[in-house]
């Protein structure tokens, strides 16, 4: 297979939240919202990033955009280290990556007209004539199946799903290489969703666009993405191809992920873990986050940290069952 090129590698970035107590604001101890993820996003790809609430797939999005500064780790957009990026070379990166917010009708302008949404950036980035920024804006908007001569109106005129693409139009309109979509479906009805999913993929396709697709559903990452990086507690526990993950699971994580997603199919039944796993507790152990909820955990994973291990092509885990060795995820990706 073909090894796509990188556009986008996260080494070791983690990003802490202090915790502080008293007048002084003494720092007792630190949020781990994401604790040493290594991922790399390959051009033209579509990444999945999955995880229950709270895990820090979103966290993990604002990072990759400089739109938060990771405490530890770096982030390579292009070759470039933007880890530490600011100023006017921050401005300049931002037209090469934009995001696409979970809830359309909370990340509009209500006093805004769609057309100067839109155009927005191209005002900021000082890209083109006013003729030109209004041209664009057109273009845009037929692109994501909206009517040019609706750019007057504001958004409460429109449906929710009217007003993601609207969002998409938003963040397409500077031709940037990478978006990130954190939940862009979960605010819209299903009828709509099929609708977005199909713009986003035929958007790709036209436009060579790369996605980290963040996303709490496993139906639609299934569809959409290549790959799939399994998120818990701040740690990517698996990473492998869509139709890998979704096939063979290992991580007792992931497998119970899966098993949650309910079956549509007549005379089928949904398969259910034989014990349910626990919810999550406050006091985390030393090496492995879902110990406590592991139905397979052992003595082992209390003294030792698992490293992970590429267990078949492109699969990899992080678990001490199958970690005997040291590794640590891939930095690419093949199409």
């Amino acid at each position: 297979m073909l090894q796509r090129a990188e556009l986008v590698k996260i080494s070791g970035v983690k990003k802490y939240y202090p915790v502080t107590k008293g007048v002084f604001r003494r720092e007792i101890g630190a949020i781990k919202a994401v604790d040493g993820v290594d991922l790399a996003i390959g051009r033209g790809e579509t990444l999945g990033l999955v995880g229950e609430s709270g895990c820090g797939k979103s966290t993990l999005g604002r990072v990759v955009l400089g739109l938060e500064p990771p405490t530890e780790g770096k982030i390579y957009f292009d070759g470039q280290d933007i880890s530490s990026v600011a100023g006017e070379k921050l401005h300049r990166l931002r037209r090469r990556m934009q995001i696409i917010f979970q809830d359309p009708y909370s990340s509009l302008d209500p006093r805004q007209t769609i057309g100067r949404a839109i155009a927005e950036g191209l005002v900021i980035h000082k890209l083109g004539s006013p003729s030109e920024q209004k041209e664009r804006v057109r273009e845009i908007m037929e692109k994501v199946g909206l009517r040019p001569d609706h750019a007057s109106r504001y958004p409460h005129e429109f449906s929710g799903g009217q007003r993601q693409r609207i969002a998409i139009a938003r963040a397409l309109a500077l031709h940037p290489e990478l978006l990130v979509c954190d939940e862009p479906l979960s605010a819209l009805d299903v009828s709509i969703q099929a609708q977005v999913i199909n713009l986003l993929e035929d958007l790709q396709e036209e436009f060579n666009l790369t996605y980290l697709f963040i996303s709490h559903d496993l139906s639609v990452v299934r569809h959409i993405c290549n790959r799939v990086a399994v998120m818990y507690l701040g740690q990517i526990v698996e990473l492998a191809k869509s139709e890998e993950l979704f096939k063979n699971p290992v991580h007792p994580y992931t497998r119970a992920l899966l098993e949650s997603i309910p079956l549509l199919e007549p005379g089928r039944r949904a398969k259910r873990a034989e014990e349910p796993v626990p919810a999550a507790t406050d006091a985390l152990p030393r090496f492995c986050a879902f110990q406590p909820r592991c139905s397979l955990a052992q003595p082992a994973c209390s003294e030792m940290a698992a490293e992970p291990r590429e267990i078949s092509p492109g699969h990899w885990v992080k678990c001490l069952a199958y970690s005997r060795t040291a590794g640590g995820f891939p930095h690419g990706s093949d199409s």
